[in-house]
């Protein structure tokens, strides 16, 4: 961050150049895809996806970002920026209402009220601002920068003549006569007006409330070739503060400051995360902002859950089950097993989640947290088989495996799903281990779900998590993933249901 351009997501300049537009390999996996979809929504205008896609690789960034989201803990605060963005939105509107207009004079009033709702937008942001005393390095930066721009000469100078401008057009008063098909445009003169008067001698014959005969005029902005002809007369018999007009319009054809452009962009950022959580946190769920470190891997999550999940079954008024996890010491690969539906896969895009919205600084789903900040984040979920491609399934993973492997780093994190379910138990066995013991030796932090039990207990480095069920009831699942050993059954589950033999089957059958 510079002087000259204080920004409420960047530290270092460089940051904002490394953003992109081309969604990450790993979005669809996570179902990040469907919240960036969502939070970028009804926004497309500020680019968001763009800042939403590129995770942040320094912590002194990540702080930054925390601490304008702290600020914006203040419901006062978001209000007003949520009102300054609305006046710039309308702005725009402006500016891009008066690109379309074909009259000059009657495109460069609309230009006129483009300025002067700048000008509104800047003056009760910078009021606001000094209010609220907001403490993030972020907007307390904005906030001297705004107060030095809107008592400088330049800003001054454009938002006063403009207002002085459409205060002197608003008092032009003219007279048409119309006479036929010919119409003739006058000064005006202190004319009489009897409109008051005549209304008042036909109130006496009023009697109840009778229809209303008035035709409904089309309303649009554009003029037509009469309306066109009659501004150009006013014009002529006004040259003087039409002329003004021109001259100022040129001058001023760039009066919007690039650093409250960007702030307006940028801010959409908070402002659209915080709308999307808004419902979540309303039904309970808690959101914190995550110790984030970029030297230990010691990780903790408590009643985390996945963030795409949980909007959609707040919205069906459904209940959100939470889980915890914790790598400590020289842990560093969770493997989960345990029956099938139980919610293994959920918490493997939990853990994926939280580390891209824990880049991105962003409060995550939880109620603490403490986070690695990764240099890369791979997935490796199963796909369907692709009758196009002969080389096969098996194939196929151990290609995909192999180039995540070939490409992560030490400070990567791996997130696998159902690796080698197409192989034999023993094949999956011997491979599966082989893949950890890489994701071992490469000391990568690492979530894989699995039906191998094996896996779970490949040495100090390994954490088995294992998805419950209810214990009078092995049919239903709890969905939560908890700590413990392997229990060797989910491998043995999934067989008793392909072959309708688990304990709800059989008592099923028995009683019918």
């Amino acid at each position: 961050m510079t002087d000259s351009l204080p920004s409420v997501l960047f530290t270092d300049p460089r940051d904002a150049d490394a953003t992109s537009d081309e969604q990450p390999p790993f979005f669809t996996d996570l179902n990040l895809d469907q919240v960036v979809g969502a939070l970028t929504s009804g926004r497309k205008d500020y680019d968001l996806a763009a800042v939403f896609h590129t995770p942040i690789r320094n912590a002194a960034t990540i702080r930054h970002r925390h601490e304008v989201f702290r600020d914006l803990e203040d419901p006062e605060l978001v209000r007003e920026i949520g009102a300054f963005a609305g006046r710039m939105r309308e702005m725009r509107r402006q500016l891009a209402q008066a690109d379309k207009l074909r009259h000059p004079y009657q495109r460069e009033t609309w230009f006129l009220d483009a300025v002067a709702t700048y000008g509104d937008a800047v003056g009760n942001l910078a009021d606001s601002l000094e209010r609220l005393s907001p403490a993030s390095a972020g907007l307390t930066a904005f906030r001297d920068f705004l107060t030095g721009y809107r008592t400088g000469d330049a800003f001054t100078e454009s938002t006063e003549r403009a207002r002085n401008l459409r205060t002197r057009l608003s008092e032009i008063q003219y007279n048409l006569h119309i006479t036929g098909s010919r119409i003739r445009v006058s000064a005006y003169q202190d004319q009489a007006d009897y409109g008051a008067e005549v209304i008042g001698v036909f109130e006496k014959f009023q009697q109840g409330e009778a229809k209303d005969h008035r035709v409904a005029y089309r309303s649009t902005v554009d003029m037509n070739h009469v309306e066109e002809a009659v501004l150009d007369r006013v014009a002529w018999l006004f040259p003087d503060v039409f002329a003004e007009l021109d001259t100022y319009c040129e001058r001023h054809r760039d009066c919007l400051d690039p650093t409250v452009v960007a702030f307006d962009r940028e801010i959409q950022f908070y402002l659209a995360y915080l709308e999307f959580i808004a419902p979540l946190e309303d039904a309970g769920l808690p959101f914190c902002r995550p110790r984030v470190e970029d030297a230990s891997k010691e990780e903790y999550g408590e009643d985390v859950f996945d963030l795409a999940l949980a909007a959609k079954l707040v919205e069906e008024r459904t209940p959100v089950v939470t889980n915890h996890f914790e790598l400590s010491g020289p842990e560093r690969v969770i493997v989960v097993s345990g029956p099938n539906q139980g919610g293994k896969t959920t918490f493997a895009r939990t853990f994926g989640q939280l580390h891209h919205l824990a880049a991105l600084g962003c409060p995550v789903p939880g109620r603490r947290a403490r986070l690695f900040l990764c240099d890369q984040l791979f997935t490796h979920f199963e796909r369907g088989e692709n009758l196009t491609d002969l080389s096969g399934k098996l194939h196929d993973d151990l290609i995909r495996v192999h180039d995540i492997l070939d490409r992560a780093t030490s400070s990567s994190v791996v997130v696998m799903n159902e690796v080698f379910t197409s192989t034999t138990l023993s094949d999956a066995v011997l491979l599966g281990t082989r893949v950890l013991k890489s994701v071992i030796d490469r000391d990568l932090l690492c979530v894989c779900v699995t039906f191998v039990d094996e896996l779970a207990s490949l040495g100090p480095s390994t954490v088995s998590m294992v998805s419950t069920v209810v214990p009078d009831d092995p049919a239903t699942r709890t969905y939560r993933v908890v700590r413990k050993p392997a229990d060797g059954l989910a491998h043995a589950l999934a067989i008793a249901e392909k072959y309708a033999l688990t304990y709800r089957q059989l008592k099923e059958r028995i009683a019918s």
